[in-house]
């Protein structure tokens, strides 16, 4: 099931999309809410919700204006080092546990809304990344019960101001700009992907340049084994975010330095579930046009 969170004139909602079709399925049912929190915790029986689409009545997706899946998820946790050829071009060596680090809110935007390049530094990253969108909650999850907790997956652009991450050897500043990690548009359930999401094209570009290329099936830590190691020492919970971590040909690797400028369009894709696409702009242009008006 492919499932959209968005806004059209008529209020915001959790859409069921097939094709270029959706289906408020909020209008069917209001406890399904604004976003797909009830929707994970259970509160609302999905499969039986989907039959009843005809209900209502169909609407282009063109016509809806993308929000987080998620507005206010209890954690955010992000693989760093998780392709062993992103490690290497890092600079790193290959870790026995994974390089993990948490992002705020403040810093995840949807699919479409603008990522913003800070005025205090122009070495804005990408980086493309598989999201997890935990349902069943839990502690000391098995990694063979792992993949029974997933509720879906989307795309995510760990969006990294490389020169504040290199700062201390705490990553939080770089990751944690203000509007420059975004999300979705597409939340794919599990039924519809291979297990665990292996096996996966995931590629990030602007225009016709591609910066990233590769397949999910290089993860270092695969969608269960990090579940598993998370809930050892967090409690998962309905409506956390895991970000998988991202595969080789980051800005700061090339050669030259390639960061994302104001005007260009960044696209994250991956196959079978869509793709996350954002403009970029400066935040002293943001701060003037506000000014302005």
């Amino acid at each position: 099931m492919r499932l959209l969170v968005g806004t059209r004139a008529s209020g915001s909602g959790v859409y069921l999309v097939e094709g270029d079709t959706a289906w408020n399925l909020t209008a069917l049912n209001a406890k399904v809410g604004t976003d797909l929190q009830a929707l994970t915790e259970g509160s609302v029986d999905l499969t039986a919700l989907a039959s009843q689409r005809e209900n209502v009545p169909a609407e282009p997706v063109s016509s809806i204006t993308p929000a987080l899946p998620i507005e206010n998820p209890g954690k955010i946790i992000c693989l760093g080092l998780n392709y062993v050829d992103h490690i290497k071009e890092g600079g790193y060596d290959v870790p026995t546990y994974p390089a993990l680090f948490m992002r705020c809110r403040t810093s995840m935007i949807p699919a479409g809304a603008p990522m913003v390049r800070p005025s205090c530094s122009e070495q804005l990253d990408y980086e493309a990344e598989l999201m997890v969108i935990i349902g069943k909650g839990g502690k000391h999850i098995s990694e063979d019960d792992a993949l029974g907790h997933v509720f879906g997956y989307t795309i995510f652009n760990d969006g990294s101001v490389r020169e504040y991450q290199r700062k201390t050897h705490q990553w939080t500043p770089g990751k944690n700009f203000d509007a420059t990690g975004p999300v979705g548009p597409f939340i794919v359930t599990p039924d519809e992907l291979p297990d665990g999401a292996t096996g996966l094209k995931i590629e990030s570009r602007v225009g016709s340049e591609i910066l990233q290329s590769a397949t999910t099936d290089d993860m270092l830590w695969s969608v269960a084994r990090t579940i598993s190691t998370v809930s050892e020492f967090a409690s998962l919970e309905p409506g956390d975010l895991l970000a998988m971590g991202t595969p080789p040909g980051v800005g700061h690797a090339k050669k030259p330095q390639r960061w994302l400028r104001p005007g260009e369009t960044v696209e994250v894709e991956i196959e079978g579930i869509g793709i996350c696409a954002n403009p970029i702009v400066a935040e002293e242009d943001i701060v003037t046009t506000e000014a302005a008006e």
